[in-house]
């Protein structure tokens, strides 16, 4: 009897998250899910018939505990992240920063370490991180993201390098623009900000990540996918975008 391999996808409740979850199930895994949303991360593992588990990548008792519950990991999907505000550095929110900070890349770091040896113990493991074209190229208006996703891709590298030799394989993605709550929070619940990021154009669905997360999970276990940027066809990098008139 063949063993399911298990993935393990941060920031499930919604958006990539949510998607790569579904997707995954479909594709043949055992998955499970972590957030901090406790009732729409149960929404979605039921509809992927995952199992979700309480999971702040922010604090390091919750992501021990988190990692605790989790016996087998073959894949991790670390997608938690997000930007909060348009924030120049002369009037920076320090705070903010710090969040942004935080999510991105001290929380890749707390869940990928804790999780480490259980991906190496499973003999074919491998780390997704989800970044963004604000990793490549910055852009006026996303200082405080730039500086996060721009750490967050550095770490991702260095951690392919360093599991050279070991049974585990590391990508980045980094999509342009996608269409989901990402600029609903970046905004503060301001829906019609939200909704003007992506007015004219034709941006990417959760769905298109999801599919390119499942491609490059799927791939022979010789064959490690390092980097993939995606974008809109509407978009050739950040603030580059064609608007219908």
């Amino acid at each position: 009897m063949s063993i399911r391999p298990v993935a393990v996808v941060t920031g499930a409740s919604s958006g990539i998250g949510a998607a790569s979850a579904k997707a995954l199930a479909q594709a043949g895994f055992d998955v499970i899910i972590g957030a901090r949303r406790a009732d729409r991360l149960a929404e979605v593992a039921k509809e992927s018939g995952g199992t979700a588990l309480a999971l702040d990548v922010t604090d390091e008792a919750s992501v021990a505990a988190f990692a605790a519950q989790v016996e087998r990991c073959d894949l991790l999907v670390n997608n938690a992240g997000g930007a909060f505000g348009l924030d120049t550095v002369a009037t920076a929110d320090l705070d903010a920063w710090q969040r942004m900070y935080d999510t991105n890349v001290l929380g890749t770091v707390r869940v990928t370490k804790a999780l480490l040896p259980k991906l190496i113990a499973s003999g074919d493991g491998q780390v997704i991180t989800i970044g963004s074209i604000a990793a490549r190229t910055p852009y006026q208006g996303g200082a405080g993201y730039n500086a996060a996703k721009h750490g967050e891709a550095a770490l991702t590298r260095v951690l392919r390098i360093e599991l050279l030799g070991e049974p585990v394989r590391v990508c980045e993605i980094d999509p342009g623009m996608v269409d989901t709550e990402f600029s609903l929070v970046r905004f503060e619940g301001d829906q019609a900000k939200a909704d003007a990021v992506y007015e004219g154009m034709t941006a990417l669905r959760a769905e298109d990540i999801a599919e390119s997360i499942v491609w490059v999970a799927t791939r022979p276990s010789h064959v490690n996918i390092d980097q993939l940027t995606i974008m809109p066809r509407d978009q050739i990098g950040p603030g580059q975008v064609h608007r219908a008139k």
